[in-house]
């Protein structure tokens, strides 16, 4: 009888750059007909302009990673951006593979992105080899979760749901109760900065990328912001993410929830955790952040209040895996909401900080310098103009998925397409966040060194904010006074004198004509 020779299995592994989660269970044992492949493409770093530090970020940890799973055994492909072999494309880089090699199998980890999991949905029907893909098991919840927790319901309130994670994972809970009876501290989370206060300096990693930043210069890719590279700052392997976890519990977590809301033009990073990178890319897991802080506050209860944790745990729990959920539920179609028909133009200040808004200047500036701006920063001061400019909602998305390094479409699209800007009409938001001076003042000290005055509304040096605000309500009148949280701004409106009000909105209309020159 003559004998039947099989073909030896050998499996090709994508692991895309916001996949370095060295707890999966593929890297549990080291298999050598198993071969991973981590590669820089354009496709990645060119549909949209990205801040220096995103892109370098990104190709210091991926590298680190495949250093990482070399050292344990693993077969490796690393495809660097300057590679003359690269194809530049995720799809095209694995097809190659493929054939090269004589893969028999290929199998890839679900991508966070849309556009990304269709590129490689597609790409798997082309292939004559097996194709499999697998959850990155990094996330509380499954892609589909949202929807079914709101099944039966119209709205999807991220408070309802923030509940539900609580219970569904007992966090904070007290049995069937919250603890302290409690869900939300939010109210206790809105503090300014005491004048004088001196914040926790960061802590600062001393990383060397300048070879990467070479090559990115090489490959002529665009990029935004600038960037020390002999001293990049952030995270970009498992032990950088962990020790920087140790700090904020230790240094940040006891002030965190009370000025988690506050702006100071001398302290980027207040007492945030900037943990959001490492989080994206899953150096670390939200469990284990949620486990260290909640065993920190235990630990230290003297010290830590309990609106500081809730206030951590709800970032973490409710509003990112929330996002998350929105995003899976309605894209592709939110990539295109625009509740208001909003068509202007992101002023030209937007990549530059030079603007005589000093709360804006303070927020681009720091922006670009260090690629990160906490959630007020974003939502009330660079985002609340945005809306109150008119600005098209794809301007915004650009500018926050490009100059973030913790922008990925997954969680910054829901963020500024919806809560932002309103642009999905109330699907995220109750109400649209639009804000005069008056909040932002309230909430940092920016105000009192700013060239425009708070305090006016009209006439020279008027703070922009003030009439912009009346004006965005005054056009949106048709689609907002049915909201019930919008009522009582409309009634003082129509409470203003005639007169007043005419003058508010052509000085809002005066500004809107010369946004570059603001």
């Amino acid at each position: 009888m003559q004998k039947q020779h099989s073909i030896k299995r050998k499996l090709l592994r994508l692991i895309l750059g916001d996949q370095l989660n060295i707890n999966h269970s593929w890297f549990s044992f080291v298999d050598p007909d198993v071969t991973y492949v981590l590669m820089e493409t354009r496709s990645e770093t060119d549909y949209v302009t990205h801040h220096i530090q995103k892109v370098a970020g990104f190709f210091a940890a991926m590298r680190a990673f495949a250093t990482q799973l070399e050292s344990a055994g693993h077969r490796i492909i690393y495809i660097r951006i300057t590679d003359a072999a690269n194809l530049q494309r995720l799809d095209a880089n694995c097809d190659w593979l493929i054939r090269k090699h004589a893969f028999t199998e290929f199998e890839y980890l679900l991508p966070d992105e849309y556009r990304v999991d269709e590129l490689l949905h597609n790409f798997c029907k082309t292939l004559s080899v097996s194709s499999r893909s697998y959850d990155t098991e990094h996330f509380y919840t499954q892609r589909s979760e949202l929807a079914e927790v709101f099944k039966n319901n119209r709205t999807f309130l991220m408070e309802n749901f923030y509940r539900y994670m609580r219970r569904r994972h007992d966090i904070l809970m007290n049995g069937t109760k919250p603890m302290f009876g409690k869900w939300n501290t939010d109210a206790e989370n809105r503090k300014k900065l005491p004048a004088g206060h001196v914040c926790t300096p960061p802590l600062l990693f001393d990383n060397d990328v300048r070879e990467i930043t070479a090559e990115i210069l090489t490959a002529g890719i665009v990029t935004m912001g600038t960037i020390e590279a002999e001293h990049f700052v952030w995270p970009v392997n498992r032990g950088q993410a962990l020790r920087l976890l140790e700090f904020f519990v230790a240094a940040c977590l006891p002030l965190f929830g009370t000025y988690q809301d506050a702006m100071a033009p001398d302290a980027w990073s207040m007492y945030h955790s900037r943990l959001s990178f490492a989080l994206n890319v899953k150096l670390i897991s939200p469990k284990e952040v949620v486990d260290r802080v909640i065993k920190e506050y235990y630990a230290r209860p003297e010290e830590i209040e309990y609106h500081q944790l809730e206030g951590f745990v709800r970032q973490i729990i409710g509003w990112r895996e929330y996002m998350r959920g929105i995003y899976w539920l309605k894209m592709p179609e939110y990539a295109s909401l625009n509740f208001f028909g909003h068509e202007q133009k992101l002023p030209a200040w937007y990549w530059s900080g030079q603007t005589k808004l000093n709360c804006l200047k303070h927020s681009i500036t720091q922006s670009l310098t260090h690629a990160y701006a906490h959630h007020i920063q974003r939502l009330m001061v660079t985002g609340n103009f945005a809306l109150l400019a008119g600005v098209h909602p794809d301007e915004v998305d650009q500018w926050y998925l490009g100059i973030y390094i913790d922008a990925l479409d997954w969680v910054e699209i829901t963020n500024t397409r919806g809560m932002s800007q309103f642009a999905d009409g109330g699907l995220v938001a109750t109400k649209p966040y639009v804000s005069s001076a008056a909040y932002i003042d309230k909430m940092s000290h920016y105000c009192s060194s700013c060239y425009y005055k708070k305090q006016l509304k009209t006439g020279h040096r008027a703070c922009p904010f003030n009439s912009l605000y009346w004006h965005f309500l005054a056009r949106n009148e048709a689609l907002l006074k049915s909201n019930q949280r919008m009522r009582m701004m409309y009634t003082v409106w129509y409470k203003t004198d005639a007169m007043q009000r005419k003058e508010i909105l052509e000085q809002a209309e005066k500004y809107l004509s010369e946004l570059d020159q603001l």
